[in-house]
């Protein structure tokens, strides 16, 4: 289970004395414990630990957004380490390409046509992308392609 490789990295960390990796390790097991408890239950399963990587993800690219024009190097090569760390348990993002094949296939089979159908196409892509997608890049592909038909 991805917690379970979470917490030996987390381990090596320590024993390696990588402070910046444990804490931020650290860190993401407490919002993993978090969400498990939310959910009520005693381990996570992969999928939602997942959706609690990618949030993480979201928050440290804002982040990285905004320090960036404080022009703060110190702090952007830690949010940038730390991303790089999470980009090594999320799966490979889908490209571009791929995604507006899923986008096609879930337009043909619903039959979407107007932006009345953006909801419904928007729930089944999500389904089917997961976390290998932003809903953010989703929603703006599939509305395109509704306003172009």
């Amino acid at each position: 289970m991805l917690e379970d490789k979470i917490y030996k990295e987390y381990i090596a960390a320590l024993k390696s004395r990588d402070k910046h990796k444990a804490d931020f390790l650290s860190f993401i097991r407490a919002e993993l414990k978090n969400a498990a408890i939310n959910v009520k239950k005693e381990k996570l399963e992969d999928n939602e630990v997942l959706e609690v990587l990618k949030k993480q993800k979201k928050r440290l690219q804002e982040t990285k957004d905004s320090v960036a024009e404080t022009a703060r190097v110190d702090i952007l090569r830690n949010v940038e380490k730390e991303l790089a760390l999470l980009d090594t348990y999320l799966p490979k993002p889908l490209e571009e390409n791929e995604l507006i094949a899923i986008i096609d296939q879930v337009f043909s089979e619903t039959g979407a046509s107007s932006m009345k159908d953006m909801g419904k196409v928007m729930k089944e892509v999500l389904a089917r992308v997961g976390v290998r997608a932003d809903a953010k890049k989703v929603s703006e592909l599939v509305r395109t392609k509704l306003s172009t038909t």
